[in-house]
């Protein structure tokens, strides 16, 4: 049977606008999964499994009689931003909403799932699995922790996001890396805060903090070879002072990107080296926590949707 593909259009739009209007975070996605699961039954799925990593979805379809497996996947979580925007099907959920249009890929892939399942076209199995908790880098590692490889096995697997901005039905890839892994730092600088009349008598670290936010930015522009790529930048600079009064504890938090582990271990470095030096130049103490969150995505180059 053929899909009438306008009004399969018309279909996913409204699954999107209802997935939108219900965002929900990270290992929290209840009603994202049970609307997930319910569509995968209505195609009429050869199997649904839920709570695959905590609240992850996994279809089965299978046609023909080959033994080839593959994988297509989206994510199902939203981010913890209150939505400001004036949409019909604004998000309901006060400070939750779909920020980085994971409604729109759940909808992709269970517009895919339909379209399968009714057009066929293949030989073999396709699994549809629908990840949790994408943004704070958890989801995948648990669906694997709970055995996503070995309870649905597969040979390969592709997925895509959104990218505002290109063209209405263009896609880019390449093979290789294309997406950056993701670093996060948080450097503590320790002083003697006091009143703003007399900074002479303590040790305050705004100041500190401030030098460090700026030498921070010689990482890759002095330090990381031109040809690779990086990126280290500062997100917040928080303090424990207010108006008349001069902060003995600073906080810089942040992230650095970067496609190679040489690379992130040198920002990592380099990053110790400055904080030091400059917490020392300011007669401040120092703590840098690094921590490695995401590893970069690497298509490989052999699979045809990625050359």
């Amino acid at each position: 049977m053929m899909v009438e593909l306008s009004a399969l259009q018309r279909e996913m739009t409204a699954w999107r606008h209802d997935l939108h209007q219900h965002p929900e975070f990270g290992f929290e996605e209840r009603r994202t999964a049970a609307f997930v699961a319910a569509k995968l039954r209505e195609f009429g799925l050869d199997e649904v499994v839920e709570g695959v990593g905590g609240t992850g979805v996994v279809g089965t379809l299978k046609r023909g009689t080959g033994n080839r497996s593959i994988a297509l996947r989206a994510d199902m979580d939203a981010l913890r931003i209150p939505e400001q925007g004036a949409a019909t099907y604004k998000s309901t959920n006060p400070g939750v909403m779909h920020a980085c249009g994971h409604d729109g890929h759940t909808s992709m892939l269970l517009g895919a799932a339909k379209l399968l399942a009714e057009e066929g076209g293949f030989d073999g199995t396709v699994r549809f699995v629908f990840q949790p908790a994408e943004e704070w880098g958890q989801g995948a590692l648990a669906m694997l922790r709970d055995g996503l490889m070995e309870r649905f096995p597969f040979e390969e697997i592709y997925g895509l996001h959104n990218m505002p901005g290109n063209p209405v039905g263009e896609f880019r890839t390449r093979s290789g890396a294309i997406m950056s892994a993701e670093d996060i730092f948080a450097i503590t600088l320790r002083g003697i805060g006091g009143h703003a009349s007399r900074p002479h008598t303590g040790n305050e670290t705004l100041v500190a903090a401030c030098a460090l936010v700026t030498n921070l930015q010689t990482i890759v522009s002095r330090r990381i070879d031109p040809t690779d790529v990086a990126v280290v930048s500062v997100t917040e600079l928080i303090s424990d002072g207010t108006r008349n009064a001069l902060p003995g504890l600073a906080r810089i938090l942040g992230d650095a990107r970067s496609f190679r582990p040489e690379v992130s271990a040198s920002i990592e470095k380099q990053m110790r080296i400055i904080a030091e030096g400059t917490a020392l130049a300011h007669n401040v103490s120092v703590e840098v926590d690094y921590r490695r969150e995401f590893v970069p995505l690497t298509n490989d180059e052999h699979l045809p949707m990625s050359v």
